[in-house]
Order: C-alpha cells, then sequence, then structure tokens
C-alpha cells in the first residue's frame, strides 16, 4: 500500500507542477502580448521642421522717465501681502565717463542712535547714455521709517523723501 499512496502522491505533485509552469507561460505570454500591442500606440516622432524667430521694435506705453528724473528717487509701493511691502526706487543716472557702478542702499532711521541705519544694500552698473534705473527692495514685517539713497561713481549720494513703512 505504500507504494500506491505515493505513486498517486508523486503524480499529484507532478500535475500541480505541471499547471503552475502553465500558468506561468500564459502570464509571460499575456504581459508580452500587452507590451507589444501598446507599443505600437505611441506616438511618433514629430518630424524636424526649421522655425523663423522675427524680432520687432515696440512702443513703451509706461513712460518711466516722467516719473523719474536726475537728482530724484521716486519710490512706490508695489502691491503685496499684508505684512511684506515691496518697494520700487526709481532715478535716471547720467555720468560722463563710458562706464557707471552705482550702490543703491535701504536705511532704516533708528530712534535709539537718532541716525538712519543701513538695512539692504545693492551694487549695479550700466555702460552707455543716461539710463532711468529701478531697484526693487523688500521689507518683511519691520516697521518704521525708510528712505534710499543712491550712490553713483564720482557724484554725490542722492536720497529719497522718507515713507514709512507698517504692518
Amino acid at each position: 500500500m505504500p507504494t500506491r499512496s505515493a505513486a498517486v502522491l508523486a503524480s499529484g505533485t507532478a500535475n500541480a507542477a505541471k499547471l503552475f509552469v502553465a500558468a506561468l507561460a500564459f502570464t509571460s505570454a499575456y504581459v508580452g502580448f500587452s507590451a507589444y500591442s501598446n507599443a505600437g500606440s505611441a506616438t511618433q516622432p514629430a518630424r524636424a521642421t526649421t522655425v523663423a524667430l522675427s524680432a520687432r521694435e515696440m512702443t513703451i506705453t509706461e513712460d518711466l522717465t516722467a516719473a523719474a528724473r536726475p537728482g530724484t528717487i521716486t519710490v512706490t509701493e508695489q502691491p503685496g501681502p499684508e505684512c511684506v511691502k515691496t518697494y520700487v526706487a526709481r532715478t535716471v543716472v547720467t555720468s560722463p565717463a563710458q562706464s557707471v557702478r552705482y550702490a543703491w542702499k535701504l536705511t532704516r532711521w533708528s530712534p535709539v542712535t537718532k541716525s538712519w541705519r543701513t538695512y539692504l544694500v545693492d551694487y549695479d552698473g550700466f555702460a552707455g547714455a543716461p539710463e532711468t534705473v529701478e531697484w526693487r527692495a523688500r521689507i518683511s514685517g519691520n516697521p518704521g521709517w525708510y528712505r534710499v539713497e543712491l550712490a553713483v561713481n564720482g557724484a554725490e549720494t542722492v536720497t529719497s523723501d522718507r515713507f514709512q513703512v507698517s504692518c
């Protein structure tokens, strides 16, 4: 009897193994066929075409020099979040030299020292004819009195009117 049950057990294991191999082969074939059929649905690369770019002159509708003059700095507040203020300072810089270097400085009034203290500094420059220059200074959650100074190489420092920042 032991040989008969061993034979049945062996044939059952063999059948299970055959069934497993068949399922594995079917699954592999299905996955391979799905990948093959989806590969054909991919879009073909676009044919190379030549693109011509052109530029044209356009008139600027906002006259920045009307608000800015040599020797004066105008400061305007830009809209933004409640306690984050962005201020734009503009002026016209003229210089007899070929190149101009200048430094913007945002100063804050200190009631303790009773003097203007440096808050932010930025450097820039250009070459050529007189130019309208602007600087964007961002003040976040620091109320007080401020002013903008512009120091141009070879010229006197120009100072804006003071303005109050509140939060």
